[in-house]
């Protein structure tokens, strides 16, 4: 073996031996460095959960005006404003309404001074008995005395005819009053009556009335404002939209192999683009029980799985972050698979 080549097998030996050495001595540095580039080609997420995707939704209700037809001149809110339950969302012209209450209320005033004016005859008649019993008490003794005086043949026939008569009249007299007394009752009743009856179609005026002032049914955030300022709102015509954004779901869809491993109120951690690394907290309140073919809309994690079935995750949204329409990404810890 020439010398050179000796020189050449001596130099390769110590490149070895200095990049056995190097590789010991920052074995630990290079490993962190490279870290990250690992774990980029390695699958991510956890095998254990599943993640879906979906859009916030939310509670909506379509507000309008309730029998009343009139031409709207306030409409303080506009989309995307918050609104407290009880909040004016728009009013309508109520002169019409309003003179259909005082017309009622009037009414109402006739009533009772009508029922007034009854209950003073019956205490008139009260009092035109009392005079007839007294009366008759009297025609009576007088009777009495001028039977007993024509029996002893102090009197005359006469004078006890004359008594007689006297006492048939005060009894007349005394049936007839206690016939206007019952009358006089009964108007009485009539007129509570119709006094109850104008104080109903008051009431309703002015329920009818207050249905040309639109509140908020709940607490939430106007999605659409359909009507205009002088536009005629007629009775059931959209208004506003409201949705109720406390407590809003994100909608997704389950491929078919997974749908045995998620369960009915089972936790989920939903997280947004709109935020990034924030997490909120949910739980499944709602799992189809038939599949569907995958929405064109929707995009899973597995496209060759074309059955999957829609679930509803109910999140609490006190801070109101999350909206409708909002894209949204949900991760649901895999249960073993069994009756759902």
């Amino acid at each position: 073996m020439t010398l050179r080549r000796r020189g050449a097998i001596f130099a390769v030996f110590i490149v070895l031996a200095l990049g056995g050495f190097a590789a010991y001595r920052f074995k630990a540095p290079i490993l962190a460095w490279a870290e990250p580039f690992l774990n980029w080609i390695q699958p991510s997420g956890d095998a254990g959960a599943l993640v879906v995707s979906g859009n916030i939704e939310a509670h909506e209700s379509v507000v309008s005006f309730k029998t009343v037809q009139s031409r709207i001149v306030e409409l303080p809110f506009d989309e995307g404003q918050w609104v407290k339950s009880g909040t004016v969302l728009a009013r309508l012209d109520s002169s019409d309404y309003a003179q259909q209450q005082a017309i009622a209320r009037a009414a109402l005033t006739v009533q009772q001074r009508q029922l007034a004016v009854a209950q003073d005859n019956v205490e008139a008649a009260n009092k035109t008995i009392l005079s007839d019993e007294a009366d008759l008490e009297l025609r009576e003794l007088e009777f009495n005395r001028a039977q007993d005086l024509w029996t002893r043949g102090a009197g005359t026939a006469e004078a006890r005819d004359q008594a007689n008569a006297a006492l048939k009249q005060s009894n007349a007299a005394l049936a007839r009053d206690k016939a206007l007394e019952a009358t006089a009752e009964a108007n009485v009743a009539l007129a509570e009556a119709s006094a109850q009856s104008a104080a109903a179609s008051l009431g309703l005026a002015d329920i009818v009335l207050g249905y040309t002032t639109l509140t908020a049914p709940f607490d939430g955030v106007i999605l659409v404002r359909q009507a205009e300022i002088g536009e005629v709102a007629v009775p059931g015509a959209p208004i506003v939209t409201m949705a109720d954004i406390d407590h809003v779901w994100l909608r997704a869809y389950v491929n078919e192999p997974d749908i045995g491993k998620v369960r009915f109120g089972e936790a989920a951690v939903v997280t947004t683009d709109t935020y990034p690394g924030k997490k909120y907290q949910g739980r499944i309140g709602f799992i189809s029980s038939s599949a569907e073919f995958t929405p064109k809309s929707v995009e899973t994690h597995a496209e060759r799985v074309t059955l999957v079935y829609r679930i509803r995750i109910d999140i609490f949204n006190p801070t109101h972050e999350l909206v409708p329409g909002m894209p949204a990404d949900a991760e649901i810890p895999l249960l073993p698979a069994g009756p759902s």
